[in-house]
C-alpha cells in the first residue's frame, strides 16, 4: 500500500436528551474542520430510534456538508439498504455525485439497530437477505443501462432504469458494512466493491477477523469474476488524542461513561458491545484490549500500525466519531493526528526527518564556510576603507 488516507465515521453518538438542533450544527462544523485539515474522507450514518445516532437521511447530511467543504469526500455510512426502495437509492446517490462533483460515496448494510427495521415490519435476518437482493439491484442500476425488472419482499421494479448517469467515471465508490461475519466480505467480492470494517477493532472478534475477511473478499470476486482492491478497503477505529497521555485521559471524562452506556444498556448490536463501569476501566479497556487508543499521537500511530500488520494493508483508517471528550479538545485531537500521525502513513513524514538528518550531518563543515564567508567579507569591506583613506 502506498498513501493511507485517513476520516471518519460519523454515526453519530449524541448524548439523549441535548438539544438535536446544536448536535447536528456541531456534526457539519467537524466535517468542515476535517476538510480544513486534509482528511479524506466522512461517513455519515442513518438511524431512526434509539435517540443518540440522530441523522435518519445521510445523504441530506451530505448535502448540507457538501456546502461547506471543498475537498473531503462524503459517504452514505451507511445506507440502510433493506428499508429502501433500491431505485430511489441509486437515483439520489447519482444526485449527490453530480452535485459533490464526485465526492460522494455509497457505503451500504442491513442497518445495525433491531428497533429501526422493527417499525417498518422487518426482523434481522430479513433486513440481511434484503440487503443481498437490494445490492443487486443497485448495482445493477448504476453499471448498466439495461432496465432492471424485480420484485422483493418489500418492492416491486418494472423496467426500471436510471435517468442520469454518475458524474463520476465509471462510478463512485461503493463499500459494504462488516462486523465480524463474512457477510460484508462475501457481498462486496461478489460485486468488487469496497469494505467497511466496522468493528474491525471494537471486538477481539472484530480484530482476528481481519485478515480472513480479506481472503473471503478474494475468494468471492474470484468466483464471479470480479476484481477486489485493498486501497478500498476502510478500517473503522476509536481514538483520542492530546498532548500527554495525563491530558488526554482527563478529556475523556466529559463523556465516554454515556459512549459506554448506549453500546451496553440500549443500543441492541452485541457486536459492539463493551466491557467496563467505571472511566478508569473504560480507557484501559480500550488502550489494553487493543480496540483503539488514548493517548498521544504516538499512541495511535502505534494503533494504525498495528492495524496495518493486521490486515496486511488496507486504504483508510476512519475514526469512530464520539464525544468522549468537549467540543475543544476533540477537535484539536483530530488536529494531531493530522500533524503528526497522517504523515507518517502519507509519505510525508520521513523526507522532511531525512533531510533534517542531512542537514545536520554537514553542519560543522558549513558553519565553518558560513564563518570563513563572514570574515572575508569582513576583511574586503575594511581594506576597502583603508584604501579609501
Amino acid at each position: 500500500m502506498t498513501r493511507l488516507r485517513f476520516g471518519i465515521f460519523l454515526a453519530p453518538f449524541h448524548p439523549a436528551g441535548e438539544n438535536p438542533t446544536s448536535a447536528l450544527q456541531r456534526d457539519l462544523r467537524l466535517v468542515e474542520h476535517l476538510d480544513h485539515l486534509g482528511y479524506d474522507e466522512a461517513w455519515i450514518g442513518e438511524h431512526h430510534s434509539a435517540g443518540s445516532e440522530i441523522i435518519a437521511s445521510p445523504e441530506i447530511f451530505i448535502a448540507a456538508a457538501a456546502e461547506r467543504t471543498a475537498h473531503i469526500k462524503l459517504g452514505t455510512g451507511v445506507t440502510s439498504l433493506s428499508y429502501h426502495n433500491p431505485l430511489w437509492v441509486a437515483e439520489r446517490m447519482v444526485l449527490l455525485d453530480h452535485l459533490t462533483r464526485g465526492r460522494t460515496m455509497l457505503g451500504v448494510g442491513p442497518g445495525s439497530l433491531p428497533t429501526d427495521s422493527a417499525m417498518i415490519g422487518l426482523n434481522p435476518t430479513d433486513t440481511r437477505e434484503l440487503l443481498e437482493e437490494n445490492l443487486d439491484i443497485v448495482m445493477r442500476l448504476l453499471r448498466g443501462d439495461e432496465p432492471v425488472n424485480a420484485t422483493t419482499r418489500t418492492h416491486t421494479l418494472i423496467d426500471a432504469r436510471l435517468h442520469l448517469r454518475p458524474y463520476s467515471d465509471p462510478l463512485f465508490d461503493v463499500a459494504v458494512a462488516a462486523v465480524a461475519s463474512p457477510t460484508g466480505p462475501r457481498l462486496a467480492g461478489r460485486h468488487g466493491l469496497g469494505l467497511l470494517s466496522i468493528g474491525a477493532t471494537l471486538t477481539k472478534e472484530g480484530f482476528d477477523a481481519l485478515a480472513h475477511h480479506w481472503k473471503v473478499m478474494e475468494e468471492r470476486a474470484a468466483t464471479f469474476g470480479m476484481e477486489v482492491d485493498r486501497s478500498k478497503w476502510r478500517l473503522v477505529g476509536v481514538m483520542h488524542v492530546a498532548e500527554t497521555r495525563e491530558q488526554a485521559y482527563k478529556d475523556v471524562e466529559h463523556g465516554i461513561e454515556q459512549w459506554f452506556e448506549y453500546f451496553q444498556k440500549v443500543a441492541a448490536f452485541p457486536q459492539m458491545a463493551v466491557e467496563g463501569n467505571r472511566v478508569r476501566e473504560m480507557i484501559d479497556f480500550i488502550n489494553e484490549a487493543g480496540i483503539g487508543a488514548i493517548g498521544t499521537p504516538d499512541d495511535a500511530a502505534a494503533q494504525v500500525q498495528k492495524l496495518v500488520d493486521q490486515s496486511g494493508g488496507f486504504g483508510a483508517m476512519l475514526m469512530l466519531a464520539h464525544e468522549w471528550a468537549n467540543p475543544e479538545a476533540t477537535r484539536r485531537s483530530y488536529e494531531l493526528i493530522a500533524q503528526h500521525v497522517m504523515p507518517r502513513f502519507q509519505g510525508q513524514a520521513q523526507p522532511t526527518l531525512d533531510a533534517r538528518r542531512r542537514a545536520g550531518e554537514v553542519r560543522e563543515g558549513l558553519a565553518e564556510q558560513q564563518n570563513i564567508a563572514v570574515a572575508h567579507m569582513t576583511e574586503k569591506y575594511q581594506k576597502e576603507l583603508a584604501d579609501r583613506g
